[in-house]
């Protein structure tokens, strides 16, 4: 592994425009590394014509002195994103052959800003999943091992390559999506920082829909100083996104001062679940101290909704689920099946359906229509609205108490090994009971490294915040961030 891929982005940044290295050296060093690591399946299309051709563009433009602190910078592209001549498959057999001819508003917003797009990476089938194993390229593995264990772990869901790809330093940093946590928990999986800024903050357009009054774009970075760096680029209004907020970006890497003395963190009794393990208590402990030593206040908060957050969410998603994947037909684009003789319009959407949607993608969709349709709109449907507003409404309360920000833990364990869980759909859901109240109202929320379990594993912390003032949570992530000194890296075994 080179010492230039294992580089944060601010400090490739310094060194890129003092001249100490160039974007080619860095993006060879990046493309060397994935050529290397196909057995973590981060990277499942890798475009290095494209790398090559920014890295020299990136070069030129830093030494005309019009450099962006992302310019010349190696990053990785969920392939939920649509990237103008590459594949963006969504991980779905479905999408089998589409090249879009268009880029997502975030991936141009990266491109414009100098960024070097390296490939795309592998996630769950249309980001339903918290494992990264319902892929149709294969699993995404984590570069993490649990303690002298050989067992591949999972990098968690739905971001599980761009987490992987991140914590080997095969990329200096990635995108992700979180619809429920997919940001989050791989972040907390792999030692790495994700943020999920509030909803509307970054352009959902090109991006291939999940959940979309859910989803929500955001950076996957070494450090948090990074994910202010590269948040800063990923978002803007959109007028093509009707949810795209007209709000001035601020300038996310200033706000880092580290100074949090006088804020209030709020500390939620609802999130000590039963059964949680004493390893994240006390690391959630060990935080709230960290957070106290640094100047804070500390606040028992009730967010007294928070039991209802996954049941509601695993209604609303789905149903967004099932209207957004209607769409999926074989008829204008992606995978179309093979029809015998006589077969009309509907035996080709059953038979098209049936072969390139997975099995958690069909379990989601049928869950959604079930849902949505007539007799149970009100039971089920309606009901789960009704909870989310409820629980922003928890949020609006214990803001307008004066919290600015509230710590809870990021995941309910380490990350655990491929196919442990995959059977178990509930279980498998469970894994998002720290992070779905955060999608649900809109919420910025973070995952920081803060330690390591009994087996080596690293945890997260996660810390959510106001509505709009990421430049606030990712400074309070900055002050955790420090205070945890966390520097743990995956040992090479691939």
């Amino acid at each position: 592994m080179s010492e230039l891929t294992r580089l944060t982005i601010a400090a490739a940044r310094d060194a890129l425009r003092a001249g100490e290295v160039t974007s080619a050296e860095l993006t060879e060093a990046c493309l060397t590394a994935i050529d290397g690591a196909d057995a973590l399946g981060a990277f499942v299309h890798k475009t290095p014509e494209i790398a090559r051709e920014r890295a020299a563009a990136a070069d030129a433009r830093i030494k005309a002195g019009d450099a962006p602190a992302l310019c010349g910078i190696p990053v990785g592209i969920k392939d939920l994103f649509c990237t103008m001549g590459v594949p963006s498959q969504a991980a779905s057999r479905i999408l089998e052959g589409f090249t879009p001819e268009y880029e997502s508003t975030v991936s141009q917003n990266l491109a414009d800003a100098g960024a070097v797009m390296l490939g795309k990476l592998n996630m769950d089938e249309f980001a339903m999943g918290s494992s990264n194993e319902t892929s149709v390229y294969g699993n995404a593995v984590n570069p993490w091992r649990a303690g002298n264990s050989e067992a591949a772990l999972t990098p968690g869901g739905s971001s599980g390559g761009s987490a992987s790809a991140v914590a080997a330093d095969l990329c200096l940093a990635a995108t992700g999506t979180d619809t429920g946590g997919s940001i989050r928990q791989p972040a907390a999986f792999t030692g790495i920082t994700g943020i999920k800024p509030t909803y509307g903050r970054c352009s959902r357009w090109g991006i291939v829909a999940f959940a979309s009054s859910l989803d929500q774009a955001g950076p996957m970075t070494k450090d948090v100083r990074d994910a202010a760096i590269m948040l800063q680029a990923m978002c803007g209004h959109d007028p093509k996104d009707s949810t795209s907020a007209d709000l001035t970006v601020p300038d996310f890497e200033a706000a880092l001062t580290g100074d949090i003395k006088g804020k209030t963190i709020g500390i939620p009794k609802e999130y000590r679940m039963e059964g949680m393990p004493a390893e994240i208590e006390t690391l959630w402990a060990d935080g709230t101290a960290m957070l106290k030593d640094a100047g804070a206040r500390i606040v028992d908060i009730s967010l007294p909704h928070t039991k209802y957050a996954l049941p509601a969410y695993y209604v609303i998603a789905p149903a967004e689920a099932s209207s957004n994947l209607a769409r999926y037909d074989g008829v204008r684009y992606g995978r179309r099946a093979a029809l015998s003789q006589g077969d009309g319009i509907t035996e080709m959407y059953e038979k098209t359906r049936a072969e390139g949607f997975g099995s958690e993608v069909q379990r989601r969709v049928m869950i959604g229509t079930y849902v949505l349709s007539a007799g149970f709109y009100d039971a089920y449907y309606n009901r789960a609205r009704k909870v989310r507003t409820l629980i922003k409404k928890d949020f609006e309360d214990v803001f307008a108490q004066g919290i600015d920000a509230i710590l809870t833990p990021a995941t309910p364990s380490a990350a655990f090994e491929l196919g442990k869980e995959f059977d178990d759909p509930v279980q498998m859901y469970l894994n998002d009971v720290f992070t779905v109240t955060v999608n649900l109202a809109g919420l910025p929320g973070i995952s920081v490294p803060a330690g390591l379990d009994k087996q080596g594993l690293p945890l997260g912390l996660q810390l959510i915040g106001r509505p709009w003032e990421e430049g606030d949570l990712l400074n309070t992530a900055y002050a955790l961030e420090r205070a945890a000194g966390f520097v743990g890296k995956p040992a090479q075994w691939w």
